[in-house]
């Protein structure tokens, strides 16, 4: 049994070891195991999310979730729609990090078990960025052309249209203009800047 083991591993360390030289040869990359050899397309589409999507290996994903077409779903991410079902739209990038939940156990942890926990829904709307290290909680919606900055706490509802970040997150700013001509706007500085 221990001459399975050590082969398998040594057979597993040779295909990360091919496989990283690949990625860092065609993309300037080296991922963990699992993020470098599972192809996150194909994770997605067995996922049911939209076309064009893709998703690590490495985020978790737990409950009701939907995400819509040609987004993309970072390393080390949760995905939480246990609580009540959690909808990304199309276009969305959910940067390295960032945790989405559905559902908390605050009020059950300090009731000592009295209360139950706390559920709600999360939608994020279409063409909205989420940088890294963010945590979205139950029962918020972000709206479309929306910009989370990273490290936020996301506790209440995001407007279409705004640019917030901050721990709790407030309004840093607004999205202005469509495709190319698409600009974040800061509390009232010069947009080109």
């Amino acid at each position: 049994m221990t001459d399975t083991v050590s082969e398998l591993r040594e057979q597993l360390h040779a295909l990360h070891q091919r496989r990283d030289e690949e990625l860092r040869s065609n993309f300037n990359r080296s991922l963990p195991f699992a993020d470098a050899q599972f192809d996150r397309w194909e994770r997605a589409k067995i996922l049911g999310f939209g076309e064009k999507t893709s998703i690590y290996d490495s985020c978790v994903v737990m409950g009701e979730v939907s995400v819509g077409r040609n987004s993309w779903i970072g390393p080390y991410t949760m995905l939480d729609g246990s609580g009540g079902g959690l909808t990304i739209g199309d276009f969305v990038s959910v940067s390295t990090g960032v945790h989405i939940y559905t559902h908390d156990t605050v009020l059950w942890a300090v009731s000592g078990g009295v209360q139950g926990a706390r559920k709600g829904s999360v939608v994020i709307g279409s063409n909205t960025y989420i940088g890294a290290q963010a945590v979205v909680i139950a029962g918020v919606t972000i709206g479309s052309r929306c910009v989370i900055a990273a490290n936020s706490l996301v506790n209440r509802d995001v407007p279409d249209g705004t640019i917030v970040g901050g721990t709790p997150a407030r309004v840093l700013g607004r999205v202005e203009g469509e495709g190319a001509d698409a600009r974040l706007v800061y509390d009232g500085r010069d947009p080109s800047r």
